[in-house]
């Protein structure tokens, strides 16, 4: 489908289906994949590692209702002719969506400049915000990455999910010490990065994620 910027809202997003494929090819210095977010219940195609890391990051926040990869080519004319870009993502959200460019800080040139420029228009006239990620703070992809192994549901026949809250809610308490202070502090590990991933705990990310971080109930500074 063809249709002017003005009509973008109106564009079905859900149909739609990435402008390229997620492939890989001799010699590519790219590294596709497909990601799974447990928000959506499927897979996710990126095109780099840093995109992977804004699709987990995304699972992590909640909210999330769609991530769609790559969904439209924008065809924009500058004063030195016709350029097309391509988001690397339309978030959909409650009420909102929000269109994502994904690119290295390091990288980027002053002709990215312009089509981040484009794209941040064109997503105005759709009512959408518009971000470019160009990177994490020190040791929060790290921390993504150890929350997400806790990420699917987990069984808690041994109640311990009530205690690490009973005890988080008393005061902060270190992870170590909390999970020590469990009866089973070997297996309350595993639930408290569970609970980590799902919001129910709350840790600071832009400090290193181990025994030394500070744990709070969910919603306190």
């Amino acid at each position: 489908m063809i249709c002017p910027v003005r009509d973008l809202a109106g564009f079905p997003a859900f149909v739609s289906a990435p402008v390229r494929a997620f492939a890989w090819q001799a010699g590519q210095r790219h590294r596709p994949g497909l990601q799974y977010m447990l928000a959506t219940g499927r897979m996710h195609g990126f095109e780099s590692l840093a995109e992977r890391r804004l699709l987990l990051a995304l699972d992590f926040v909640g909210g999330v209702e769609e991530a769609l990869a790559q969904p439209f080519r924008l065809r924009f004319t500058t004063a030195d002719g016709t350029e097309d870009r391509t988001p690397d993502f339309l978030v959909l959200l409650p009420g909102t969506a929000v269109l994502v460019d994904v690119r290295p800080g390091h990288l980027i040139k002053d002709r990215d400049l312009v089509k981040f420029a484009a794209a941040e228009r064109a997503a105005a006239a759709a009512g959408w915000r518009y971000l470019v990620v160009t990177g994490w703070r020190r040791h929060v992809a790290t921390g993504l990455d150890a929350l997400s192994a806790r990420r699917r549901p987990t069984a808690d026949r041994l109640g311990l999910h009530g205690e690490l809250l009973e005890l988080a809610s008393e005061r902060p308490r270190r992870l170590g010490e909390l999970t020590d202070a469990t009866s089973l502090p070997a297996v309350a590990r595993a639930h408290a990065v569970h609970l980590l991933w799902h919001r129910r705990l709350a840790v600071d990310l832009a400090q290193p994620l181990g025994d030394a971080a500070w744990i709070y109930p969910a919603g306190r500074p």
